[in-house]
């Protein structure tokens, strides 16, 4: 009997629980429900792109602390390896990975969440994000291939944007950044688009036109 083959995850969807063997022991993802996720692969330890964007995350642990997330790496290696790798991290940058590594050995949680790219390689995950909500809804998903290093600031804006859109139901432009503008949803009808323009300066909108209206957010 051939194993069921699970379709990967995509956003909006509640993601599947697993239990996994890490630096930290055993866990399960659900353990982590009521935070934020970030759950990141990375193709091997001791491999020199891997090794800064460790760095830059544990640099940036102690901000997505601050924002209720709970970081969460994984690769394809044994968890003697990430131990070995997490003290050489240590000793040779003087970072310390306060977060989980996931030892994958069997490619489990790889395979359920589609870290592994063929064209890539078959024996290690590409650099995948996902970004998990405290309900457990997939809420975003970025892959870079194993020679691009993952911009972490990028991936701290994309928390700040999903929980300010979450909490003021507004939407963000491009290249928003925490302190600007926010867009105010659309109006869904005729008579709404009107009124949104008659009203626009006393609600505080700035109106390129009725469907594209920005505000400010309380400080």
């Amino acid at each position: 009997m051939e194993a069921e083959v699970r379709p990967i995850p995509t956003i909006g969807e509640t993601v599947p629980d697993f239990e996994a063997l890490t630096t930290h022991g055993k866990i399960r993802l659900s353990d982590f429900k009521g935070k934020w996720v970030i759950l990141f692969s990375h193709p091997a330890d001791f491999t020199p792109v891997c090794t800064t964007e460790f760095v830059a995350f544990a640099r940036l642990h102690q901000e997505f602390a601050k924002r209720n997330v709970q970081l969460i790496g994984l690769s394809i290696d044994s968890v003697y390896s990430h131990i070995d790798w997490v003290r050489w991290i240590k000793e040779k940058t003087g970072v310390d990975v306060p977060f989980p590594i996931i030892a994958d050995l069997d490619m489990k949680v790889a395979k359920l969440f589609g870290m592994i790219h063929p064209k890539q390689s078959t024996t290690a995950a590409v650099r995948a994000v996902f970004v998990i909500d405290p309900e457990m809804r997939l809420r975003a998903i970025i892959y870079y291939p194993m020679s691009v290093g993952r911009n972490i600031g990028e991936i701290l804006r994309l928390v700040d944007a999903l929980q300010v859109s979450d909490k003021y139901k507004v939407a963000t432009p491009a290249d928003w950044k925490p302190g600007d503008p926010v867009i105010v949803p659309p109006p869904a009808t005729s008579e709404e688009a009107e009124k949104r323009l008659r009203e626009a300066a006393e609600k505080g909108y700035e109106c390129v036109d009725w469907f594209l209206c920005k505000k400010k957010l309380p400080e």
